[in-house]
């Protein structure tokens, strides 16, 4: 496959219009760096799609973790999760194949461990339900428009992803400052379901 085809097939994501420049800075100083090691995982015949499954299921394990074992080892399992999930863009480009498909799959899984990892904080009463619940649905709702706007070929011109903001501040509620995640969550709330507000009503425009 040449470059131009794969740019061709890589059209489809999740990302804004005020994105793409930084994204193809960052995967290209990712790609640089992380080259030893793309290089081992390919030796070993290692997929992206094995490094996405196995950030899953790093995601999926910070709730039994949490709720049963120990807080700070739920957070090294999703630091894990994000560790891997910077690895495995890099390294399906290395091999060639990356895709639409892939990318998709891959922020799938992202959003699969925002849901439960909030779930998780709802459960134990570090975060409550509304704001919970709340970012857990506007954020869905933001990635789910934001893919569909692109295949409309009207992007976002820019979107807010506060997944990393929120996993920060976990560590926050639960060892420096408790009660103080509701406020982040309803901060991440009004701007993303500001977003989703635009994002509909640009899709419903189109229909």
């Amino acid at each position: 496959m040449s470059e131009n085809d794969t740019e061709d097939a890589m059209k489809i994501n999740c990302y804004s219009g005020g994105e793409v420049g930084f994204m193809a800075w960052s995967q290209g100083l990712r790609a640089s760096l992380l080259d030893p090691l793309l290089r081992t995982l390919t030796w070993a015949d290692v997929t992206a799609n094995h490094i996405t499954i196995a950030s899953l299921l790093c995601g999926l394990a910070f709730v039994p973790a949490f709720e049963w074992a120990a807080p700070w080892l739920a957070f090294a399992l999703l630091f894990l999760h994000v560790l891997l999930d910077g690895i495995d863009g890099p390294l399906a480009r290395f091999r060639g194949t990356a895709s639409d498909r892939g990318s998709f799959t891959d922020t799938m899984v992202d959003q699969v461990v925002v849901s439960v990892v909030m779930i998780a904080m709802i459960h134990s009463g570090h975060a409550s339900l509304w704001p919970g619940s709340l970012y857990i649905i506007f954020y869905l709702l933001v990635v789910t428009f934001a893919f569909i706007r692109n295949a409309l070929k009207e992007p976002y011109s820019w979107l807010l992803r506060p997944r990393f903001i929120v996993f920060i501040w976990l560590m926050v509620e639960v060892y420096l400052w408790p009660g103080t995640l509701d406020w982040v969550l309803w901060g991440a709330v009004a701007v993303l379901a500001l977003k989703s507000s635009t994002g509909f009503w640009v899709i419903r425009r189109r229909m």
